[in-house]
């Protein structure tokens, strides 16, 4: 029934979400309905206000976190950005520590701060490719600032304990900021359970939106005391107001907004986060497990390293000699479409997946076993 909503499934094996998440029918006539209004009504800032705040809304409810603390962003790096060019690096706190799981966005923003005093700590991965808590505690400390974590890793999926980190770096009176986009809409995520001061993430993959359409929840908390140099009509206390001679924050996360916001990805996003409502995470998670441990167990029968920790999410790697030889002619030669990081085969299935998926790709691996490491 799922599967039908998206017509890649007609020619393609798609296992690709944490790349990009499959194009649906829904998504489709939202953006469809962006054109058609835009074409009868011309410029409806008004229902496209009302579409802004219904998006929040969602994204509120998928956090379990309060609109007023929701800013609507075109991407994580401008999530993210929007935090970092908040806060104060003169003081003793100006430690700023990035795990090894880190998008590269995330870090090079991060480092863009040194030359406002920012001083960046990495911690490393494990060979097994694991975050221990102890490494934590080991740099954690009255100088840190920020903690800036990844919940799930582009690269190979590994996932963290985000609470108990968060509540080391707590204890140490730091700041938490958790990017959560390869795994918002796999399983179930609650701001207060996670006890984060911010979460970043976006429409493009499991939630099954498109590019340009992201947000980030700052806790109530911190909104009135963070400051951002970057400012705009939208983050304004009246966005109407149009008055030039002041800049009038707004009392909510949308402080942390900017300009003109993405009209028609809003449209999508809203369309998107429905889908996934309506399945209900819960139900997506116990899939996804389903289907990953079906890859994990195939590959092991074919003894084929998989890279991806035990802990993990909605993605399985496979290590691989030619990773973009692999994945050029499973797309080419089998309609399965995956991607590659870091040398391994990112695998990372949704909902919409099921064995036959799992079947397609490994009758290619089979093929191609002289380009995976054994």
């Amino acid at each position: 029934m799922f599967r039908e909503k998206f017509p890649i499934f007609e020619t393609k094996y798609f296992i690709n979400s944490c790349s990009k998440g499959a194009l649906s029918i829904e998504v489709q006539q939202a953006y469809q309905q962006y054109l058609q209004d835009w074409a009868e009504q011309g410029s409806p800032w008004e229902l496209w206000v009302t579409q802004h705040e219904e998006f929040r809304g969602q994204v509120a409810k998928l956090l379990h976190a309060d609109a007023d603390e929701i800013a609507i962003k075109t991407s994580v790096s401008d999530a993210v950005i929007a935090i970092a060019n908040s806060l104060d690096y003169s003081g003793e706190r100006k430690k700023i520590i990035v795990d090894d799981y880190a998008f590269p966005t995330t870090a090079q923003i991060w480092h863009a701060q040194e030359k406002h005093g920012a001083s960046v700590v990495h911690i490393h991965e494990t060979d097994k490719a694991t975050l221990p808590l102890e490494k934590y505690a080991e740099v954690i400390d009255e100088e840190t600032l920020v903690v800036s974590l990844t919940h799930v890793c582009y690269r190979h999926g590994g996932k963290q304990d985000i609470a108990e980190i968060a509540k080391l770096a707590h204890e140490k009176g730091a700041l938490v900021l958790l990017d959560s986009y390869q795994a918002l809409g796999t399983f179930p995520i609650d701001v207060a359970e996670l006890g984060v001061d911010f979460l970043v993430g976006g429409m493009l993959k499991y939630l099954l939106g498109s590019a340009g359409l992201a947000f980030l929840y700052v806790h109530d908390e911190h909104i009135q005391t963070l400051l951002p140099s970057v400012s705009g009509w939208f983050a304004q206390s009246d966005i109407f107001a149009m008055d030039i001679y002041q800049n009038n924050f707004a009392s909510s996360a949308r402080r942390f907004e900017s300009g003109t916001p993405p009209n028609a990805n809003v449209y999508a996003g809203i369309a998107g986060l429905k889908l996934v409502e309506n399945i209900g995470i819960p139900q997506i998670e116990r899939h996804i497990q389903t289907i990953t441990s079906a890859i994990k167990d195939r590959a092991r029968e074919r003894n084929y390293t998989i890279r991806t920790p035990e802990t993990h999410g909605a993605m399985i790697a496979i290590q691989s000699h030619d990773v973009e030889q692999l994945v050029g002619l499973l797309a080419e030669n089998d309609n399965v479409i995956v991607s590659s990081r870091d040398g391994n085969l990112r695998i990372s299935p949704h909902f919409y997946n099921d064995l036959s998926d799992v079947d397609a790709l490994f009758a290619g691996l089979l093929k191609y076993e002289h380009l995976l490491v054994r």
